[in-house]
């Protein structure tokens, strides 16, 4: 007898240590897995083994917490079964699952097709007529129901009705308690993950909403950089024939792309927007027009004049009539000069200096009625008397605003940004203006246009990341930079940035000359936007590895079909850039 009982210690004592080991090696297998989904079907798998179960079943507290849906079904000696089938089952339903979860409370019962008709559907994936089936609730840390967890026995009589009786229960009980907890963190996670991607995408939305003529492109750009990024990891070919991206490295680059253009929320609307070179709020090409207006009606006066003292009318008539021409082809000269585009070459500027120097008389204080900011900037010079003469165009000193002390940027500023900062915050001299020599915008506007990337980085790198999202910052504030390291805003070089960041390059660039809402370009065709992008290549502006995948693998063309309008789709012989 002693023999006996020592060797029934042992077996105890064999049990334990297999109960403890089996235990542990549950927690760190559960603790462990980040997949939600996974993590459903390993708590199956696991409670099917220890408590000999014939299958399981996870249902989920659904978001308005009103009905309990199937999340994972396994059933032994079978792959996970698809759970499409299986029918939710509302709290105000009168079955014994749901009576479980409102209560709280563990249960024993039988399924048969005498059931309520919700239950059903987990005896057809089963092929029987009944099952008997232990229902444990799975609450979180504040005992509040998230779902339940089903047992399923073929045998109606497989199991005790009496729980606390049955020791393989009990241990699958405590076993839920902490499956339970570890799905309420995994559900956490995933909560705060979808937060995050839609709090990104409703940053990018807002922002894409603030320019009606950038509509879109915060949307546009991750689709591009999602198919080239994708092409690089299906690459056999050198240099990509080692690339891949993880699932972490995935995601750090959708954010980045999400969130390239962020600092544009600092951009004043109307220099993103600018269409033509006066326009501010609005188009300042509407006071010129004005004063030409005034020129004409100041020279058909002087015709009336001249007329009344007893001139040739005739003779002055043609006078008149040469005088309004040239004023009207005058003014023709500036609205062309206003839209921009065109390159402006010497004689042009030489004609608008020619064109400037022509008076014309005001008689109204023009110091009255505006910003005390505008104020102060007209005070710094004496004030003319009226009537006082003024030049056609003109660049005064109240059309200097200057740049405060702060918002110069120190050389070694701590994000390594290397810019050359105009002198004036902004210029909105007249003759300045019409004399840009491409495009619309001043050298002040575009710094402001290019501050966007500065104000990006700036924006990213103040959020605390985890671990894998680390280069979220370098990823989405490399778009501006060039191959040959005369970027912005720290002027890297190809080495010094990572594969991610040059596909974002491509994607913003080529978005950008195919985009339709642009009120200051044309959208170009596919054949024109690679053939400008080629040039870029040739010019170590963009990665010329990158271009000829981005032109192979088709994705030019795959997102031309998807998102460009039907007149953009022109043949592009690639032939003819691949080689070079």
């Amino acid at each position: 007898s002693h023999i006996k009982e020592v060797y029934e210690l042992s077996l105890a004592m064999d049990l334990m240590k297999s109960t403890i080991n089996r235990f542990i090696t549950l927690i760190n297998s559960l603790a462990g897995e980040q997949d939600l989904d996974a993590l459903l079907h390993g708590i199956n798998k696991e409670t099917m083994k220890v408590s000999r179960a014939d299958g399981a079943l996870i249902y989920l507290m659904n978001e308005s917490e009103d009905a309990l849906v199937a999340g994972a079904l396994s059933i032994s000696n079978e792959e996970d079964v698809g759970i499409d089938h299986v029918a939710s089952v509302p709290l105000d339903s009168d079955n014994e699952i749901a009576t479980a979860a409102k209560r709280n409370i563990n249960s024993v019962f039988i399924i048969n097709r005498d059931s309520d008709p919700l239950l059903h559907s987990i005896l057809d994936h089963t092929e029987l007529n009944a099952l008997t089936v232990i229902a444990l609730p799975l609450s979180n840390r504040n005992n509040e129901i998230i779902g339940m967890l089903c047992l399923l026995y073929k045998e109606q009589h497989a199991v005790d009705t009496d729980i606390s009786h049955n020791t393989n229960i009990a241990f699958v009980q405590a076993l839920s308690g902490f499956a339970a907890v570890t799905l309420e963190s995994r559900q956490l996670l995933h909560m705060q993950e979808a937060l995050l991607n839609a709090f990104i995408k409703l940053i990018a939305g807002a922002i894409d909403a603030k320019s009606p003529y950038t509509g879109g492109h915060c949307q546009r750009v991750p689709e591009i950089t999602k198919m080239l990024a994708q092409a690089a990891c299906e690459s056999c070919d050198p240099p990509f024939d080692e690339f891949n991206l993880s699932d972490k490295e995935w995601a750090a680059l959708d954010i980045a792309s999400w969130l390239h253009d962020c600092g544009k929320v600092t951009t004043p609307e109307y220099v993103v927007d600018k269409a033509t070179k006066l326009e501010t709020i609005y188009d300042r090409i509407h006071e010129i027009r004005m004063r030409f207006e005034v020129l004409k009606r100041d020279a058909e006066i002087d015709y009336w004049q001249q007329v009344a003292e007893g001139g040739d009318r005739k003779k002055l008539k043609q006078s008149l009539d040469k005088q309004l021409a040239e004023i009207n082809d005058d003014f023709a000269f500036i609205e062309e000069c206003n839209e921009g585009g065109e390159f402006m070459d010497d004689d042009k500027i030489e004609r608008l200096h020619r064109i400037a120097e022509r008076t014309w008389q005001r008689t109204l204080d023009d110091r009255i009625g505006i910003s005390w900011e505008e104020a102060d900037r007209m005070n710094a010079t004496e004030k003319k008397p009226l009537p006082a003469e003024e030049k056609l165009l003109a660049d005064k000193p109240e059309h200097i605003i200057t740049r405060e002390e702060y918002e110069h940027m120190p050389e070694n500023n701590p994000w390594g940004f290397k810019l050359n900062v105009p002198e004036h915050k902004y210029n909105r001299g007249e003759l300045y203006n019409l004399s840009v020599s491409r495009g619309t915008l001043s050298a002040e506007e575009r710094y402001k246009i290019n501050d966007h990337m500065t104000q990006t980085i700036i924006m990213l790198e103040k959020l605390p990341y985890p671990r894998h999202l680390k280069e979220v910052p370098r990823i989405a504030g490399g778009h501006h930079e060039t191959m040959d390291g005369k970027g912005y805003p720290r002027r890297l070089t190809r080495e010094d940035m990572s594969l991610t960041a040059r596909m974002m390059a491509i994607a913003d660039i080529f978005e950008a000359l195919t985009a339709s809402d642009r009120p200051y370009k044309k959208a170009k065709s596919l054949a024109e936007a690679i053939r400008i992008m080629s040039f870029m290549r040739n010019d170590n502006h963009i990665d010329a590895d990158l271009f000829k995948l981005f032109l192979t693998s088709g994705v030019y063309r795959k997102y031309g079909e998807q998102f460009l309008a039907p007149e953009q789709l022109d043949e592009v012989d690639i032939n003819e850039y691949i080689g070079q």
